[in-house]
């Protein structure tokens, strides 16, 4: 049987030994796994397309509502026990109340802040009730010369928070209203926008020399930035200062950040079903989770795994690794469609000139640009 899969060299340098075990438990069945770093759906597509879509196929939940509608994937509600797993991971792979894969890991965002230049600058720790008026205030005290408070990354997942929090939104809650129009949302992106072009207390694009956020939270040229749980490695092994993470600050509508999931699904075209359940319920049990946590890479979406000892283990960083849970409560599940990406792609261009300070929001988003957005992506 084959299995697709996305990943760095750290996440399929976890995979490969659990695969292993299986073939080895498992004498009879052979994983053929198909590593696609790169341009991971638009590859799967063309399996897909060409009649050779793998037999389990890794996926996440903006691109699951594509391969439910086309009838590709199996129903897989008969395999989860659904107390197992956070109700929010769940919900990204439901349709018309059936589960159409076996989700892996939860995905959120948090905040990273360098405890050390905190310290330094005389800054409070961020703490679970901070609000968006107490983040502006520690980002102005820690901006000075080359040193900026916080991140800006203009991808609609880091913006999302922004909106969320403020009671704004890309798409209704069923996916079928684009609410970008909304005065929360109009509101938001604006206050983002801000950061960057009004207090100046995150870094222009032209600021950043090409590189990334996480370059620049390593280099101490940012404080605080915003990510999810993939970066915990990386900065476990590389972060030569004290670090930590907060919850997103609250806004009018609380913090509430988006929540994503990845899972396992079974191609309804596989030859290998049996072979390929057999794995699916191997490589999603606890213990398989247990392993993919320990390194800090990714949220488990079984509730035992995120509860257990081993993910929320103070003796490694950071030490409030229980924030990551916790967000899951308080957050929002994306609101997506099977063209979310049209979307969110359209979006990017369309707000730039926001994003760089040139426009307002409501500027931008007009009833033409509506217009244009459904008709583009309905």
């Amino acid at each position: 049987m084959r299995f697709s899969s996305w990943g760095s060299q750290t996440e399929t340098a976890l995979l490969i030994p659990l695969i292993k075990q299986f073939e080895s438990e498992n004498p009879d069945i052979k994983v053929e796994f198909i590593h696609i770093p790169q341009n991971y759906f638009q590859k799967l597509h063309l399996l897909f397309a060409s009649n050779l879509a793998p037999d389990v196929v890794f996926i996440n939940n903006h691109y699951a509502p594509k391969y439910i509608k086309a009838g590709l994937l199996c129903d897989l509600s008969g395999y989860v026990n659904k107390n197992d797993y956070f109700d929010k991971a769940l919900q990204g792979f439901t349709f018309e109340n059936k589960i159409y894969a076996v989700p892996r890991d939860v995905s959120n965002l948090v905040i990273y802040y360098n405890k050390d230049l905190f310290k330094q600058y005389g800054v409070p720790f961020p703490h679970n009730n901070w609000t968006m008026s107490d983040f502006l205030a520690a980002a102005k005290k820690l901006t000075r010369n080359d040193l900026k408070g916080i991140g800006y990354e203009t991808d609609m997942i880091f913006v999302l928070p922004y909106l969320f929090s403020n009671g704004g939104a890309i798409l209704s809650e069923d996916g079928k209203t684009p609410e970008i129009d909304k005065k929360e949302t109009l509101e938001a992106l604006d206050n983002f926008s801000a950061l960057a072009n009004v207090y100046k207390v995150a870094p222009k694009k032209s600021e950043t020399a090409s590189r990334t956020t996480a370059q620049m939270f390593l280099q101490k040229k940012i404080a605080m930035h915003l990510s999810g749980r993939w970066l915990v490695p990386k900065y476990r092994q590389e972060a030569d200062f004290d670090w930590d993470i907060a919850p997103f600050p609250k806004g009018k509508n609380g913090s509430v950040v988006n929540i994503d999931a990845s899972g396992y699904a079974l191609s309804k075209a596989s030859v290998h079903k049996k072979e390929a359940i057999k794995f699916i319920e191997f490589i999603s049990s606890k213990d398989s989770l247990n392993a993919l946590s320990k390194s800090g890479l990714i949220v488990p979406a079984r509730k035992d795994s995120a509860y257990s000892d081993m993910f929320l283990d103070k003796s490694q960083k950071p030490l409030h690794s229980r924030v990551f849970v916790d967000v899951i409560e308080t957050g929002k599940v994306t609101p997506v469609n099977e063209n979310y990406q049209k979307i969110t792609d359209y979006l990017k261009i369309a707000l730039e000139p926001v994003y760089l300070g040139k426009r307002k929001a409501h500027e931008v988003i007009t009833h033409k640009l509506l217009i244009d957005l459904c008709r583009y992506a309905y």
